[in-house]
């Protein structure tokens, strides 16, 4: 006697919509826009229809991918997860890893999408250096600026290294550009009387 296989559990609509968007984002960044709705289905593992069973269109489904990469939520979560115990280098070096890694998944997208879905708040801006604050704050100390300068300058930084025809030139690594962030181009600040 053979025993049929038992029938894998149907997925909500939420989990539906989940799985097709961790499948197109990587294809959006390939194609933009003329991504098919056939290519989606072919990396998610589905049938074509089971898309319009969890969107009612391809642009919904590009807004919708675009509004889940351009959420500040998983950003704040990785930025909560951080350890404060941890030192400053650490620390200052996986802050510069989760906003390059958010800034360039969202410029990638752009550049390949167009600007869809909501724009970042400026409001968004403004808690992440907070939040990039409160990592900081441990080291008060050793910090040369208040936290929440020094969270803005590893923004910025971090900004302009995800965004390719800014960096013009040798692409920065998270290791370099730590460094960078925690030493300056000279390594420490010249005394006001020192001799030349």
């Amino acid at each position: 006697m053979t025993v049929k296989p038992a029938r894998a559990r149907s997925l909500s609509v939420e989990d539906r919509q989940s799985m097709i968007l961790d499948a197109v984002t990587p294809l959006l960044i390939e194609h933009g826009q003329g991504v098919t709705t056939r290519q989606i289905a072919e990396c998610a593992g589905i049938a074509e229809g089971t898309i319009f069973r969890a969107f009612d269109s391809k642009d919904e489904l590009i807004r919708a991918a675009m509004d889940r990469q351009l959420d500040p939520e998983p950003f704040r979560r990785d930025l909560a997860a951080l350890d404060l115990s941890a030192p400053l280098e650490q620390r200052v070096r996986a802050m510069v890893t989760l906003l390059r890694r958010r800034f360039a998944k969202i410029f990638a997208l752009m550049s390949s999408v167009g600007a869809m879905g909501r724009p970042p708040s400026h409001d968004v801006a403004h808690e992440f250096t907070g939040l990039l604050a409160q990592v900081l704050a441990p080291d008060l100390a050793r910090l040369a600026v208040p936290p929440a300068r020094a969270a803005q300058v590893i923004r910025m930084i971090a900004l302009a290294a995800s965004v390719p025809h800014i960096t013009a030139g040798a692409a920065f690594d998270d290791d370099e550009l730590t460094a960078l962030i925690l030493y300056g181009l000279i390594g420490a600040q010249a005394q006001p009387n020192a001799t030349l």
